[in-house]
């Protein structure tokens, strides 16, 4: 995502006065009963990502947290982790011993909001239909190593992998599995705009502000079938320029609730000098920044370049003066709540020291000091990542070695100019589009994998289809393990630090610690109101 990912941007509008009038039934908790959520997610249809919010293309967590309250899947993520469980389906279940053959048989009754069946050639289409268009942002690849889809009558569809992949039912709970109608779907072109439809717990409507999305309001889809309960009839998903207004839009009742993304200082402030009618609610994260290098681009293709910028970086700097209690060091892609976790960055390059960072630029007759430039992405991730930046200028510039600048941009600029191969150092974030190993390797190292990245490790790309045959998870930990060190070594991404998430709410609303899982799924239909 995003997503994992990352996530989708676009420059959001400020809703227009029309929709904020005073007795509106979409208001906040002053009028109405929708509950509202606030936002810095942006998104924005234009040129370079005319469908943000196609299923065959969406692939952050922005736009995801937009399809799954209205596209059902054939699995989804329980509400406390876990392996996923059935929601379309009745039942899935690997058919053989080597985890090569998936099997799923649909509810009974199965609608879409339209009323229309969902049969297992829907299925079959809006799965076929992500790998056909093959959209360059990397969707595809979560479901690239589907061989062949085959029906069975109207209500069971199975799945012949290429190779082993047990985690294919945690692939199958993503929107990427989306299930969409071919009635009003093409099946070889991006459906452009922000219409969404599908047979999940939510209907939607998206107001605009020319090309941007101002608010999403969901209803409840009295034609859903599946296993989300839902605790509420309607809820209004409302973007914000900024998490100050966002901020500001939750003190003064407009909005219930606001999750990501909250600004460092904001929760700082909400946890050092608690606001009446507001409750700040830490959750378990496993969200990652990292840099991530062109590893093509004169300027970093030689490793050792790369390896002196990961002698200087001071994880625990950024970390500590710019996300505070937010944040910590990471020296992994696979952060330290998931199993197979080594330190492999820390292992290799240790503490800091411009005195290695010399020693490998001068082994590699590489001339200092070497001029870089970090691209960054404005309005995606906080208002922190610039001070994150200038913050890697001034550690990497304090050196001597390095005589780097900062650039940033917004987000619907950034990410097509990134997939481009326009930046030679570049900073993304990732959301785990599901919790395992598997999802902070592949998707940065796979064939087509979302950075467009040049870097291929043959070794890497041997092992990842390696660690899919382990149904016991821990037992792929020695790829994994491999995996990590590959990276290390090789430096074609650079782990920065990895976060905690939290969500801030008005005190009569039930439900915040569900609203968002570890992988920072938006889960909508776990709030309601009640007595504060």
């Amino acid at each position: 995502m995003n997503r994992k990912t990352l996530v989708l941007p676009a420059v959001v509008g400020l809703l227009a006065p029309v929709l904020v009038a005073c007795g509106s039934t979409d208001g906040g908790s002053g009028g109405g009963d929708a509950i509202v959520v606030g936002t810095t997610d942006q998104f924005v249809a234009g040129e370079d990502a005319p469908a943000p919010l196609d299923p065959a293309y969406a692939y952050d967590t922005g736009a995801w947290n937009v399809l799954r309250q209205t596209l059902q899947t054939l699995m989804h993520a329980p509400r406390g982790g876990g392996e996923p469980e059935p929601d379309a389906a009745e039942s899935c279940l690997f058919t053989d011993t080597v985890s090569e053959s998936y099997r799923c048989k649909l509810r009974s009754g199965l609608k879409f909001a339209d009323g229309t069946p969902v049969t297992a050639e829907d299925v079959k289409f809006s799965i076929q239909r992500v790998l056909d268009i093959d959209a360059d942002n990397g969707t595809a690849a979560l479901l690239s190593n589907i061989d062949t889809i085959e029906t069975k009558g109207d209500n069971e569809i199975i799945f012949h992998l290429a190779t082993p992949d047990a985690t294919f039912p945690y692939k199958l709970s993503t929107p990427a599995a989306g299930i969409v109608s071919k009635e009003k779907y093409d099946g070889k072109k991006l459906r452009d705009g922000f219409e969404v439809d599908g047979s999940g717990p939510y209907t939607m409507k998206t107001e605009t502000d020319g090309d941007k999305v101002s608010r999403v309001v969901f209803s409840k889809n009295p034609n859903y079938t599946g296993d989300l309960k839902l605790k509420n009839d309607k809820v209004v998903l409302r973007s914000f320029a900024d998490a100050d207004s966002m901020g500001k839009a939750l003190e003064s009742g407009e909005i219930d609730l606001m999750t990501r993304t909250m600004a460092p200082e904001q929760i700082k402030e909400l946890l050092e000098n608690p606001k009446e009618g507001i409750e700040l609610t830490e959750m378990p994260g496993l969200e990652i920044r990292y840099l991530a290098f062109d590893t093509s681009d004169p300027a970093v293709e030689n490793k050792a370049v790369r390896q002196a910028i990961a002698s200087l970086v001071d994880r625990g700097q950024i970390a500590g003066e710019v996300y505070g209690a937010t944040a910590e060091p990471l020296y992994s892609l696979i952060p330290k709540s998931i199993s197979a976790h080594t330190n492999s960055f820390y292992n290799k390059y240790g503490e800091p020291s411009r005195k290695k960072a010399a020693a490998l630029l001068d082994d590699a007759g590489i001339d200092t000091p070497v001029q870089l430039t970090l691209h960054y992405t404005t309005d995606h991730y906080g208002e922190g990542t610039a001070k994150e930046f200038e913050a890697l200028r001034d550690q990497l510039n304090a050196s001597g070695l390095f005589e780097v600048k900062v650039e940033g941009a917004e987000w619907s600029k950034f990410r097509p100019a990134q997939k481009r191969g326009d930046y030679a150092v570049y900073g993304l974030g990732w959301f785990p589009d599901f919790p395992d190993p598997d999802n902070y390797t592949a998707p940065f190292l796979g064939e087509g994998n979302f950075l467009n990245s040049p870097y291929v490790s043959e070794k890497a790309r041997e092992l990842i289809p390696q660690s899919r045959r382990d149904v016991d998870r821990t037992a792929a930990s020695p790829a994994f393990k491999e995996i990590q060190d590959i990276v290390a070594d090789d430096v074609p991404v650079l782990p920065l630090w990895q976060g905690k998430q939290y969500v801030a709410a008005r005190d009569d609303v039930i439900g915040v610690e569900w609203a968002l899982n570890s992988s920072s799924d938006l889960q909508l239909w776990e709030l309601s109101r009640g007595e504060s």
